[in-house]
Parts: C-alpha cells; structure tokens; sequence
C-alpha cells in the first residue's frame, strides 16, 4: 500500500451534519460550478427535478445553504423492476466571505439549474488609486 493511501485513510471522518434529517430519501449534493467576476461571484447548482416551490435557499450568518427536493416519479400503472436512476433530494452548503453583499443576493430557477449572483460589497470591489505627480 502506498504512503498517499495509507495517509488518506487515517483522515479522520467528516463531521456529521448539524440538523437531523427526518425522511430516508437520498440526498445529493448537486453538481456546482463557481465563477467570479470584479463585482460578483456566480454559482450555478445542477438540480435536476426541483422547482421553485421545492427549492429553499437559507442565509444563517455567513452560511448559505441550498435544499431542493423533488417528488417522486412512477408511471401510472406500472410496477419497478430495475432501475439506474437515483432519485432524491438535494443539499449543499457554503461559507460566504464577508467581501460578498448578503442584501443584494439574487437567485434564478431555470430548466433545473440554479443561478444564484452574490455581489461583493463595495469596499471590496478593485479600484484604480490614482497617482500624483509633482
């Protein structure tokens, strides 16, 4: 065996979450991409199945936290033999930096992906500091 696996399996293990989920449905952690722009940073979350009544996006001090669920679906009439499709709900959490305007956050729904635009403060925008000569 390895040093690098031997290292990684002496990680300890990741913290339990903070809430007690009550359902046994599976939960996913969406599939996210982060970008960032000189007045903003963008998120955009793949989540298949919700939509906008099943989606609850919660800011708690610095932690935004994306939940979406999704209903189950069976064809009228037929009966569940095999399948390779998870379904199930989706969770994902995030830390925000405090150079990010928690009042200006927006969010948009679309086809199953999640846009949310977190816009930096002002203070934290870059700036051109103008120079003097004499």
């Amino acid at each position: 065996m390895s040093t690098q696996t031997q290292a990684l399996e002496k990680k300890a293990p990741a913290a339990l979450p903070t809430t007690e989920r009550a359902n046994t449905r599976r939960v996913f952690s969406p599939r996210t991409d982060v970008y960032e722009t000189p007045e903003e940073i963008v998120v955009v979350a793949e989540l298949p199945g919700v939509t906008e009544e099943s989606l609850d996006l919660t800011l708690e001090q610095r932690e935004l936290t994306i939940r979406g669920t999704v209903a189950p679906t069976a064809p009228a009439g037929y009966r569940l033999i095999y399948s390779e499709y998870g379904e199930g709900d989706y969770e994902r959490r995030f830390v925000l930096a405090d150079s990010i305007d928690r009042g200006g956050i927006a969010a948009e729904l679309k086809n199953g992906v999640l846009q949310l635009r977190l816009p930096k403060v002002k203070e934290a925008l870059a700036r051109k500091i103008p120079v003097k000569a004499e």
